[in-house]
C-alpha cells in the first residue's frame, strides 16, 4: 500500500479499456500527462471523461489496459492507496468544523503532529488564512472552493484531479478562480488534472488540452494550438466557435489548395488542411473574417451573403448572415471605428478573409449544422484525468 501511496512521475494510461455490457465507455486509450503540468480533458457529457476519471481514481476498474504513475502499476489498487486527492464540484466541507480543522482533518487522520501548521501553510496558499476560525457556512461559494483546494493540497498528493470544480460559481466567480487555481498550481508544482465540458476554463487554465468523443481522445495540445488549427469536425464543432461549410478540391495553387464552397471558389494553405483531394470541411473563426458593403478587391477570399441579424456588445458587433448554402454564419467586427458600417438584417452584403487563417479537416459524412461551434487542437504528449481518494468522515 505504502508503494502506492509514494509513486512519483507522469500520470500514464496505457491501452485503457472500459465496457459496461455491451456498451464501451472507453475505447483503447493511451495517454501521458507531463509531472507537474496543467492538463484538462475536455468534452461532452457521455464522451467517457467521467469513467476516466473513476478508473485513474480506482473507482472503476480498466476492463483491459493498465494506469500507472511513474512506474509504479495502479492498476488494480484501491482509491485510497493512490497518491491522488480531488476537488469535487460539491465542495464536500465538513459544516460543524472550522476551516482550519477541515483542511487539518487528513493529516490529522494520519497522525501528523503538525497538522495545524499544514492547514495554516495550506490556508495561505490560496490566500485565506484569515478566515481560519469562521465555518464554512460564514463564507462565499468560491472561498468554499478555495477551501477544498487547499483540504486537497494539504496532503501533498502526486496527482491532484479538478471534477467539474467550478461549476457550482457564478461567471464572475469563475473566472477569477481560474486565474487563482492556475496560480495555485504553478506555485506548488503538482500535476493537476482537470476534467470539464466548460471548454473556457480548459484553454484558460490547462497547458495541454484534449478533447474526448466516444470514449476516444479525438486531438490535443496546447490550447493556442488547439484553438488555431482543429484536426476534425468534432474538434471543429467543440471549442471555440467558427464558421464551417462543405468543400470540394477544386485545384491547386502553389501552397494553397482551391476549393469550391457553395459555389465561392476559397484557397486554403495546404499546411492548415487535413485533406488534399475530394470532400473535405472549410472552416475559418468569426473574428477573422472581415464584412463589407461592396465585394472587396485583392484579397482572393470572399463570399456574398445575406444579413439576418445585428448585435451590439460594446467591444464588438456580431453580425449573423446567411451564404449561399443556406447555413449561418457569424462575423465578429472591433468596434474600432467612429462610424461603423450600418447594416440591418435583409442588407447583401460581401465576407472576406485572409486565405493563411482558414482550415480544412474530413468530411465525416454527417451534414455541417448551421452556426458551427468549433474550435481547434493540436497533438502532443498528454495524459488523462486523476482519481480521486475517498471523502473522509469525521
Amino acid at each position: 500500500m505504502a508503494g502506492f501511496r509514494e509513486a512519483q512521475g507522469d500520470l500514464r494510461l496505457e491501452n485503457v479499456t472500459k465496457a459496461f455490457s455491451e456498451f464501451v465507455a472507453v475505447d483503447d486509450l493511451s495517454l501521458r500527462v507531463p509531472r507537474g503540468s496543467f492538463f484538462a480533458l475536455l468534452g461532452p457529457s457521455g464522451c467517457g471523461k467521467t469513467t476516466t476519471l473513476r478508473m485513474v481514481a480506482g473507482l472503476e476498474q480498466p476492463t483491459s489496459g493498465r494506469i500507472l504513475i511513474g512506474d509504479t502499476d495502479l492498476t488494480g489498487s484501491r482509491s485510497y492507496e493512490r497518491p491522488v486527492n480531488t476537488v469535487f464540484q460539491s465542495y464536500a466541507l465538513f459544516p460543524h468544523l472550522t476551516i482550519r480543522d477541515n483542511v487539518a482533518f487528513g493529516p490529522k487522520r494520519r497522525g501528523l503532529k503538525d497538522a495545524a501548521r499544514l492547514a495554516d501553510e495550506a490556508l495561505e496558499l490560496v490566500q485565506l488564512p484569515h478566515l481560519a476560525a469562521r465555518k464554512p457556512t460564514q463564507l462565499s461559494g468560491g472561498q468554499q472552493q478555495r477551501v477544498a483546494v487547499a483540504r486537497a493540497l494539504v496532503n501533498r498528493p502526486e496527482v491532484l484531479l479538478l471534477d467539474e470544480p467550478l461549476g457550482a460559481l457564478d461567471l464572475k466567480l469563475r473566472r477569477q478562480m481560474q486565474v487563482e487555481l492556475k496560480r495555485i498550481q504553478t506555485e506548488v508544482g503538482l500535476t493537476f488534472i482537470h476534467v470539464t465540458h466548460d471548454q473556457e476554463e480548459a484553454m484558460t487554465m490547462a497547458d495541454t488540452v484534449a478533447v474526448m468523443n466516444h470514449g476516444k481522445i479525438e486531438q490535443m495540445g496546447p490550447p493556442a494550438q488547439m484553438y488555431d488549427l482543429p484536426l476534425t469536425a468534432f474538434v471543429a464543432n467543440f471549442v471555440g466557435q467558427s464558421n464551417l461549410g462543405e468543400g470540394q478540391v477544386v485545384d491547386t495553387d502553389g501552397d494553397f489548395l482551391v476549393v469550391d464552397v457553395s459555389g465561392s471558389r476559397v484557397k486554403i494553405l495546404r499546411r492548415r488542411s487535413q485533406v488534399e483531394s475530394g470532400r473535405l470541411v472549410f472552416g475559418v473563426r468569426p473574428e477573422k473574417v472581415r464584412i463589407h458593403r461592396n465585394r472587396p478587391t485583392g484579397i482572393g477570399n470572399d463570399m456574398q451573403a445575406t444579413v439576418v441579424d445585428v448585435s451590439f456588445s460594446g467591444v464588438a458587433t456580431q453580425y449573423l448572415v446567411t451564404v449561399a448554402s443556406g447555413a449561418t454564419w457569424s462575423v465578429y467586427e472591433q468596434n474600432l471605428d467612429v462610424e461603423p458600417i450600418d447594416l440591418q438584417p435583409g442588407d447583401r452584403v460581401w465576407m472576406s478573409w485572409d486565405p493563411s487563417h482558414a482550415f480544412a479537416v474530413p468530411d465525416a459524412g454527417a451534414p455541417i449544422t448551421d452556426g458551427a461551434v468549433l474550435s481547434d487542437v493540436a497533438p502532443a504528449s498528454v495524459a488523462p484525468p486523476i482519481a480521486p481518494a475517498p471523502v473522509d468522515r469525521p
